[in-house]
Order: structure tokens, then sequence, then C-alpha cells
């Protein structure tokens, strides 16, 4: 799957069945639904489900709660627009999924 196709995914209503916990986590942010991507990427117990927690908590706004994650992702603070990181985020889990 491209970044196009997840976004296109968007306008539907189920989340396709093809995607980790994570990419679920960020398809529901994508549609807007922060707590069904949230309580995803909280049940996320490795590294990547850490990244998307920090990127939601910074989203929500909780600077704090955000670089606790970014640490537990071993990721930097991001510093670049939420859209821009969510697209980063997706596009790298992507990446990783069609290597497989």
């Amino acid at each position: 799957m491209t970044l196009e196709e997840f976004k296109q995914s968007l306008s539907g209503t189920r989340v396709p069945s093809e995607l980790s916990p994570v990419l679920r986590a960020l398809w529901h942010d994508g549609r807007g639904d922060w707590n069904a991507a949230h309580e995803v990427a909280q049940d996320v117990g490795d590294p990547d489900g850490a990244w998307v927690h920090a990127y939601l908590h910074r989203k929500e706004g909780d600077a704090a709660n955000a670089a606790y994650w970014y640490r537990r992702a071993e990721q930097p603070v991001c510093r670049e627009s939420l859209e821009r990181e969510w697209e980063a985020i997706v596009s790298e889990f992507l990446r990783r999924a069609s290597a497989r």
C-alpha cells in the first residue's frame, strides 16, 4: 500500500484488514478519531507503538508526555507540522510492511 492509497482508505468506514496495529492507530487518527487511535496505540508495547503514542500526545498538546513517549520510541521530538509527522510515520510503517 502506498501513502496515497492509505490516505484514500480514510474515506472508507472500515480499517483495511492488512494494516498493522500502529497503522490502524494512524488510520483512526487520519479520520479524526484521536481516542480510537490512542486506544490502539497504547496497546502496542514496542518502540513503534511508542512513536505513534508520542505523536498522538504531541497532537493533544501534552508536550511533556509526548517527550516521554519519543524517548521510549528512541525517536527525536518532532518539530515538523503534525501533518508532516503523520505522513512520515505512516510512510515509514508502510515501507517496512512492503519490505516483508
